[in-house]
């Protein structure tokens, strides 16, 4: 499983950012283990990427 998201990035203890599309947009994820569930906190280009701070952005 580890191959199928080598460019993703361990954020903090519960976001991961992950490359999508060929590294054209990024996605970062909320993981609560706890209760089996992922939130999508952001999605977008990789410009729009470098303007938000990933460790607090949230849609």
């Amino acid at each position: 499983m580890v191959a199928s998201f080598s460019k993703a990035k361990s954020i903090n203890g519960e976001r991961v950012r992950f490359e999508v599309a060929g590294g054209d947009f990024r996605l970062i994820v909320a993981f609560d283990f706890a209760r089996r569930i992922a939130f999508i906190k952001f999605i977008g280009s990789h410009a729009e990427y470098d303007r938000i701070d990933a460790a607090t952005v949230t849609m």
